[in-house]
């Protein structure tokens, strides 16, 4: 009797995590959904968010918010796939337990610490090197790839050293420099830890706030930008930025709420497809 006591606390356990988000989606899905018996496709596609002219259209929003995600993530990648390669194949044993641990700890910083490094320092030096207000999408970028870092460097690294050994032995035995078994051998059999790792990244990207909040300007009316160097609104600084002066139960209101449920929607995919790219790699072994 304690055995299946124990087991069903342990199941409830587990089911509750899935009733939370289920809830809290649901109430998403209540408060947001009066805003699409507007239309959807003046929602989804209008190029005007206007609340006080009941204007309510995301796409820039949601453009400028893939913009920032998908030019921090390049940055990152740039600059975190090297240093994974590096850590995994040729760094030695007292370099790598040094770096990669240093690398991880920026995890530990809050969001809205390197926010205010970037309102003070980044924002700054970019004004004063390539003009503008400074608060732009580059200072997005170079924040949010900051944060990025640590994921694609950690699981990229350790999906490069997951390689079984056999392949990189088997290749130096035939003559293949290290740099060519890394090239040829090691990083196709990492691709899927490394495609999840930046999947990954891209999603903590989309769904960061504070620090983008502090550093992309936040235009009154969103637009689509043609420059690095331009002020723009994402999804997450807009619910932060307006929700304070919604009036509850306005079309305002039920908008931020759909914003939301499209930047759920948008992180849920990104999980889904990390997930299916790790499970694919790991596959992909076995049939190996």
């Amino acid at each position: 009797m304690g055995e299946k006591i124990v087991e069903w606390a342990l199941f409830v356990s587990a089911l509750s995590s899935i009733f939370i988000v289920f809830f809290i989606l649901a109430f998403l899905l209540k408060e947001g959904f009066p805003a699409l018996t507007l239309g959807w496709r003046e929602f989804f596609f209008g190029m005007t968010w206007h609340p006080s002219h009941d204007q309510f259209g995301i796409f820039p929003i949601v453009v400028s918010t893939f913009v920032v995600g998908i030019g921090a993530l390049v940055l990152a990648a740039a600059v975190g796939i090297p240093a994974a390669i590096y850590l995994a194949e040729f760094s030695p044993d007292w370099l790598r337990n040094l770096v990669k641990p240093s690398v991880e700890m920026l995890v530990g910083f809050p969001s809205v610490v390197l926010g205010l490094f970037g309102l003070t320092v980044l924002v700054v030096f970019v004004r004063d090197a390539f003009g503008g207000w400074g608060e732009c999408v580059l200072a997005g970028w170079v924040i949010l790839a900051i944060m990025t870092l640590p994921h694609v460097v950690s699981i990229s690294e350790d999906s490069i050293r997951a390689v079984p050994n056999g392949y990189k032995e088997a290749s130096l035995a035939l003559g293949a420099t290290q740099l060519q078994t890394v090239r040829k051998v090691i990083l196709p059999n990492a691709r899927s830890g490394i495609l999840a790792s930046l999947v990954l990244g891209m999603g903590n990207a989309v769904g960061e706030t504070m620090a983008v909040l502090m550093v992309v300007g936040n235009p009154n009316i969103p637009w689509i930008p043609h420059s690095a160097l331009e002020p723009v609104r994402v999804l997450t600084s807009t619910i932060v930025i307006e929700i304070s002066y919604a009036v509850w139960g306005s079309m305002h209101q039920h908008a931020l709420f759909a914003l939301g449920v499209v930047l759920f929607a948008v992180v849920a995919v990104l999980n889904a497809v990390t997930t299916a790219v790790i499970r694919r790699g790991k596959g992909g072994w076995g049939r190996d």
